[in-house]
């Protein structure tokens, strides 16, 4: 058994390896630097935790309930103001090539006119729920003569049949209880479950963004995800998030992480 400890005046890390094969690359000398870095690393991360703690707001313990595919939802539901600086720096991101762009989730149509003013080639959004496709229509009379394309349904079984793209710009939501704790309380990012279909819908050297949920840096678990299907990432922080006391979203700190991931 192999043990290791590192203590701070606020905590303490200890670790026990219970299989010698365990972590067991060719000399001890190397396995004793892994899980050195290891415990560093860990403690490194609690330190910088407690000093983002500090700025959560409390938000609201409500969850999605019932089918929200369908819902009728007023702006405030669909995506909160604080969110807005998230958007435009996605959508810079996933524009820089001006070229064909998806979007998957309308929403508010607040990223899809952002997407618009950074100007690309084509754009298509898919989006799923009726009221909000009916928003779309009126948007869509800004911009006559632009190549915009609404495909109306779920992206799973939309997505397949629309090719490749330049960019991709993923926002939207858990449609019901069991996603909000599958996508969101289980997994490292609600978008995990989208980084596969991403990276099959763009070109070579194509963007994909997304919500990171991350809020100063991104998790090697995060990165080690994103590197299974893409080839090089880069990240922006955005701060000063203007997030209110109850906020409605999981998410509680005023900083987010912009990842825009390359193909």
């Amino acid at each position: 058994m192999t043990k290791r400890l590192k203590r701070h005046r606020d905590f303490e890390i200890s670790v026990q390896i219970k299989n010698d094969d365990f972590i067991r690359p060719p000399r001890d000398a190397q396995r004793n630097w892994l899980l050195n870095g290891t415990l560093n690393e860990f403690s490194d991360n609690l330190l910088a935790l407690n000093t983002l703690a500090r700025r959560y707001v409390p938000g609201s313990d409500a969850l999605p309930t019932g089918d929200r595919s369908q819902a009728v939802m007023h702006d405030e539901d669909i995506m909160e103001d604080w969110q807005l600086p998230l958007m435009q720096a996605m959508a810079e991101g996933v524009t820089e090539g001006h070229g064909h762009v998806l979007e998957i989730g309308f929403g508010r149509g607040a990223a899809s006119t952002m997407i618009q003013r950074c100007g690309v080639e084509s754009h298509t959004i898919i989006e799923c729920n009726d009221s909000i496709v009916g928003r779309f229509n009126t948007w869509k009379d800004d911009y006559p003569g632009r190549d915009i394309k609404m495909v109306h349904g779920m992206w799973q079984d939309t997505l397949p049949s629309l090719g490749t793209f330049d960019g991709i710009f993923f926002h939207t939501y858990p449609l019901n209880e069991a996603e909000f704790v599958e996508q969101i309380g289980e997994s490292t990012t609600f978008a995990e479950h989208f980084f596969e279909h991403a990276a099959q819908h763009l070109v070579d050297g194509g963007r994909f963004t997304y919500l990171s949920n991350e809020m100063d840096s991104l998790s090697r678990t995060h990165q080690r995800l994103l590197f299974r299907y893409f080839d090089r990432i880069s990240i922006r922080i955005v701060e000063n998030l203007n997030l209110p006391e109850t906020v409605r979203d999981a998410w509680w700190a005023d900083s987010m992480a912009v990842v825009v991931a390359f193909k």
